[in-house]
């Protein structure tokens, strides 16, 4: 007995270590900081306070997984109540929203679109671009994926691209362990391409409009489409080669090229024939989901019309809730749920506020230069926190923060508005990380091991367009 007891505190030393943390905090008095805040800016320090506690347990046990990660996202939920944050009725709002319906919606017809063989047939129309050398096929999926988040949102392209590069994975080998690297890499050129892309026009994502609004809401600037994408594509551009070179060497495969995989692919979709109606239909219900995306969501939101899609492939038998039920991966809807519920209350209380005035005055006393120190700030501040909140409340929260600090608005806003898609470094920074991870195939510390590269890469090259940008 005395043995097990041994096993398990030496097993959950970290479990302890993240509650022994939160404890110690809870005793410690309010920072002063937050308490001057209390006002317009903050309505309760005691809250936002609290708040931070559970977001630093929080991060400490998905760095070192002490446990499941739908225990932490559990952890977070309760712990709201507990610390009297919010109470069971208001988490339970935070927890379920449109967002969380998009990231359900999503995983299900993804489930659906495999069911239907129809990723095995997108799967060798990509290599029949690529070729079948590992190399020019993870070039092919960044690319393609950042070129398609764009458009149409990045979580919406990884949901669709990650059954293309299960199957190219698992038809080279069912063995984990012989294609741990490969899987590594195919799935995060899917999720690192897509999270590039998503700067590239307003469209890609929420924090870009909201960007734009914050420049006219405060006339600064009026940035078009068009104009946008001048400003960021160069970037995305100059990115996505240095990604693919990142990832090469980071989850160097043992399979330089996928002949076998690529001749399972073929006979694979032989076998299946032509296309049938099922198929067919499939894929016209994907079109209409896809459609409603681009032209609908705006108003009847991206989750809800995920699950028009998700009801229409039951209504119409092209795939059985058993089946649904068994493939999806609910801890990745309960993380990202919990992740948004605790990213709200940190907006709510001020937590987020307080974290980024904190952040301006440490910086204040590291540089004596204030252009580079405002540009820092926006930047590092950006993807520090969109690591930790959504890359739409970073923006919400930082947005005004960097406009008013003075210098070039354009430049300050494109930075904040392009950082806030630096969510490489944990599982729970972004859905595309999510996405990816319910998969199987990537251990949480994959994220650190390729993220932060990808994370000073971004930031280097943020670095050089800015100064095209203040010179034009």
């Amino acid at each position: 007995m005395l043995q097990h007891i041994i096993f398990w505190l030496t097993q959950k030393r970290w479990l302890l270590f993240a509650l022994a943390v939160g404890a110690v905090l809870l005793l410690l008095p309010v920072p002063s900081s937050m308490e001057s805040m209390q006002g317009e800016t903050m309505t309760d320090p005691i809250k936002a306070y609290r708040t931070m506690i559970i977001v630093i347990m929080a991060i400490i046990l998905i760095i070192f997984e002490p446990v499941p990660l739908p225990a932490v996202a559990l952890m977070m939920l309760f712990l709201q109540v507990i610390l009297g944050i919010d109470d069971p009725n208001g988490v339970a709002k935070s927890f379920m929203n449109d967002a969380v319906f998009f990231i359900m919606g999503s995983l299900m017809m993804a489930v659906a679109i495999v069911s239907q063989g129809l990723d095995s047939r997108l799967a060798l129309g990509i290599i029949r671009f690529t070729g079948n050398k590992t190399w020019r096929i993870a070039f092919g999926f960044v690319g393609i994926s950042a070129f398609l988040s764009s458009f149409i949102g990045e979580h919406t392209v990884t949901a669709m691209m990650m059954p293309v590069g299960l199957t190219l994975i698992y038809n080279t080998s069912t063995d984990r362990d012989a294609t741990k690297n490969l899987a590594a890499l195919i799935l995060f050129s899917i999720a690192y391409g897509s999270a590039m892309g998503s700067i590239g026009t307003p469209s890609g994502g929420g924090r870009n409009v909201i960007m734009i609004g914050y420049w006219q809401e405060f006339g600064l600037a009026d940035i078009s489409y068009l104009g946008w994408m001048r400003y960021t594509y160069p970037m995305l551009l100059v990115e996505i080669p240095i990604a693919v070179a990142i990832l090469w060497f980071t989850f160097r495969p043992k399979q330089k090229v996928l002949d076998s995989a690529v001749r399972k692919l073929k006979v694979q979709v032989a076998r299946r024939g032509a296309m049938t109606g099922q198929n067919i239909l499939a894929i016209i219900v994907f079109l209409i989901v896809f459609l409603g995306w681009v032209f609908l969501s705006k108003k009847m939101g991206l989750g809800i019309i995920a699950l028009i899609g998700v009801f229409l492939y039951l209504v119409l038998g092209l795939i059985r809730w058993s089946d649904l039920n068994r493939n999806t991966n609910w801890g990745v809807i309960l993380l990202f749920g919990a992740a948004i519920s605790i990213g709200l209350q940190m907006k709510e209380t001020g937590a987020a506020l307080w974290f980024a005035n904190s952040a301006i005055d440490i910086m204040k006393n590291l540089s004596e230069d204030i252009s580079i120190l405002r540009w820092l700030i926006a930047v590092l501040l950006t993807g520090v926190l969109t690591n930790l909140l959504s890359n739409s409340a970073t923006v919400a929260v930082i947005g005004p923060i960097v406009l008013n600090m003075g210098g070039d608005p354009i430049v300050m806003g494109f930075s904040t508005a392009i950082a806030s898609a630096f969510a490489y470094l944990t599982v729970v920074a972004s859905p595309t990380c999510m996405i990816i991870h319910s998969s199987g195939l990537v251990q949480r510390s994959d994220f650190i091991k390729a993220g932060w590269k990808m994370f000073i890469m971004s930031i280097v090259i943020l670095f050089i367009m800015s100064k095209f940008w203040a010179d034009s």
